[in-house]
């Protein structure tokens, strides 16, 4: 079984769906509201916990309604919470998402987010070195991210970064981290005046560019590999990178090779969005297994 521990944001996403989103200064009529678990943290740690792996999960929440919320949902998934504690003077996190148009728009508060320090981090060190992979993304404040990268480095632990949101990474990271995940825009973001070519071929079996519907891109050491997707009807895109990204950390942790752990999160991404919220959509490993 998968030991992974998940160093990132837990949040309420407060959901509506539109017909279509406004533009500055217009409203429009909304057809659903909706409050349910997200935080790209939280994502990865329930996808992956789904998937069969035992999950530690870092992070933070307020000292309201939706901590607790946050926690319930987490034990309801089989996530140890240990390294969750509440922020007695911020509200949790939350984010802010239209669905309109097949696609979503997000704004996200971080609030008690910003407490994931490298301090806080520290004192949950012993699960980033007893793990088989951490996964980290970029909801949470950058000196975390270095902290974690340099952690990892030093108990030799393999380290997942999901760039997301997109902002700038420190090369010490880039070097530390053992696979990254950006999209095509985020990938931009990160090798700046580098074609997604040149990024891949500087970075083998290490860095993976996905794509949205066509697949997810890397380069294998002799050529570059375009892992297809698989083509669903989709109904809610919301948290399938987070899902991509759980079960790409699962399948190696697992042993599996980079194809196979690449086809196995595709498979399950493909799946998430399937059903409505970032959560309610991620599948169960059978559910991958059946379809793969």
């Amino acid at each position: 079984m998968a030991n992974i521990c998940v160093i990132g944001s837990s949040s309420m996403d407060l959901v509506v769906t539109s017909s279509r989103r406004p533009g500055a200064g217009e409203t429009v009529l909304g057809q659903s509201f909706k409050t349910v678990p997200g935080g790209k943290g939280a994502n990865q740690a329930v996808a992956a916990a789904r998937l069969g792996a035992e999950v530690v999960m870092i992070g933070r929440v307020g000292d309201d309604t939706f901590g607790t919320d946050i926690l319930e949902n987490f034990k309801a998934n089989r996530v140890n919470t240990s390294n969750v504690k509440p922020v007695t003077h911020s509200e949790s996190g939350t984010a802010h998402i239209i669905l309109a148009e097949g696609d979503n728009s997000i704004v996200v508060v971080e609030a008690a987010n910003r407490e994931v320090t490298p301090a806080y981090v520290d004192e949950a060190a012993e699960a980033i070195r007893n793990a088989d992979i951490v996964l980290i993304q970029q909801e949470i404040p950058e000196e975390t991210v270095v902290h974690v990268s340099q952690l990892c480095a030093k108990y030799q632990t393999p380290l997942l970064l999901n760039p997301a949101p997109a902002r700038e990474v420190p090369q010490e990271v880039i070097d530390n981290a053992s696979y990254i995940t950006p999209n095509e825009h985020e990938a931009e973001i990160l090798f700046k005046g580098m074609k997604p070519a040149e990024a891949l071929r500087q970075y083998p079996n290490k860095l993976f560019i996905t794509e949205g519907s066509k697949g997810v891109r890397y380069f294998d050491g002799n050529e570059e590999v375009l892992v297809p997707t698989y083509k669903v009807q989709a109904v809610d895109t919301t948290g399938a990178g987070d899902t991509f990204n759980a079960a790409f950390a699962v399948a190696l942790a697992e042993g599996k090779s980079i194809q196979e752990s690449v086809r196995f999160a595709n498979r399950a991404a493909s799946l998430s969005v399937t059903k409505f919220g970032a959560q309610g959509g991620m599948p169960a490993r059978d559910e991958v297994e059946a379809n793969l």
